[in-house]
């Protein structure tokens, strides 16, 4: 099997859990923030509190596959492979923040056209120039400033993440010292993973933080070092013993998901396959070559659909109020929307290369808008 072949046989995989993870977390947002689903809990109560309850834990998911990516693409073979770490963060940064400014810009007019005849508390207020700032610069929880869509600070600890494993392994680049055929950089992130795991992940005023959420994060850079490796049991073991003593310490069903993950996409990546039968199910498979669809364009997704959310949850309170089905279908047409939404988002900008001046014009438009939606607001209320 050609190595393109077996690349793309397993990103199928890679994209199908993204695209099954986003479409949860939009539930998730669905039926936690009403009205839409408050009446359509009348009829269906217990699918709508699980989507509420435990929907959400997809994210562990996404920081189990964050980490494994990270490896694959900046220590395969535990040391670094980049010269500038400097460079690698900056071109993340921008990666992550081209399509993030567009979404807010959107979030921020969405909200400005609902916030007058829909009263909710899923509606952002009206953004000042200092919670636009820290929102456009992903500081909104550091700062102590309210989000302005959800899900936006899942962006900056992504970030966070990424960048500190980028400095962690090109401070010890220069180190050759190896035991047991690990990198001192590999040791210092079981060291942080476990440290995360057994002691600040309980700690939830620190989930602003990357040290937070290492723990899940680390566990997916241990299962692409697990696939990799010729001893894959041997990293089985290391993934349980970090899950089996933080459970010990204090159960936690996100670790418990995340460990699980880990585990699993470990060994899925290691079955040997002729390229064929991924292929195969791709094509023949409805649901699967849906989810590997909605896998590529799952961060935009997951950047734009909670606009959706909010438009469609305010025109439902006005047509459909008091009727639980039609609620039920106003739901599954907002998931629709978000789905187009982050489609198109990722065709016309995510796609795209981007570039400091691009970012910064986006970037400027979102607090621009921003701004002038306050003012807007406070002259026409006086």
């Amino acid at each position: 099997m050609s190595s393109t072949t077996t690349h793309n046989n397993r990103n199928l995989w890679l994209d199908v859990i993204k695209g099954a993870c986003c479409a949860a977390i939009v539930w998730h947002h669905l039926a936690f923030y009403g009205p839409m689903s408050d009446v359509a809990r009348q009829v269906t109560p217990g699918v709508i509190d699980w989507l509420a309850d435990y929907a959400r834990i997809a994210v562990q998911i996404f920081l189990v596959m964050g980490g494994y990516l990270a490896a694959a693409s900046l220590v395969p073979q535990g040391v670094a492979r980049f010269d500038q770490p400097l460079e690698k963060i900056g071109k993340r940064a921008l990666r992550l923040l081209a399509p993030y400014s567009v979404a807010l810009l959107f979030a921020v007019l969405i909200a400005a056209v609902v916030r007058p005849w829909f009263a909710h508390e899923s509606v952002p207020g009206e953004p000042s120039w200092h919670q636009l700032i820290a929102n456009a610069l992903m500081l909104q929880d550091i700062t102590g400033e309210d989000a302005l869509s959800a899900g936006v600070w899942y962006v900056a600890i992504d970030f966070q993440l990424f960048a500190a494993v980028t400095l962690l392994f090109a401070a010890t680049r220069g180190w050759s010292w190896r035991w047991m055929g690990l990198s001192i950089g590999q040791y210092l992130v079981i060291g942080l993973s476990a440290l995360s795991l057994w002691v600040l992940n309980r700690n939830s005023d620190l989930d602003m933080w990357f040290v937070y959420f290492i723990g899940a994060y680390g566990m997916g850079m241990l299962a692409y070092w697990g696939k990799a490796s010729s001893r894959p049991w041997a990293w089985t073991a290391l993934l349980l013993l970090l899950g089996v003593v933080s459970f010990e310490v204090e159960f936690r069903l996100r670790i418990a998901v995340a460990l699980a993950s880990a585990v699993a996409l470990l060994w899925l990546m290691r079955v040997p396959s002729d390229g064929k039968t991924g292929c195969w199910l791709a094509s023949h498979v409805a649901p699967l070559r849906w989810l590997q669809s909605l896998g590529q364009f799952s961060y935009s997704v997951f950047l734009v659909h909670f606009s959706i959310v909010v438009l469609c949850n305010a025109v439902a309170s006005q047509v459909i109020a008091t009727q639980p089905w039609l609620n039920w279908l106003g739901m599954c047409a907002a998931f629709g929307l978000s789905l187009l939404a982050g489609r198109v988002l990722y065709h016309f900008v995510e796609t795209r290369t981007p570039s400091l001046k691009g970012v910064a014009r986006w970037e400027l438009g979102f607090i621009g808008a921003g701004l002038a939606v306050s003012l807007l607001s406070t002259r026409f209320a006086l």
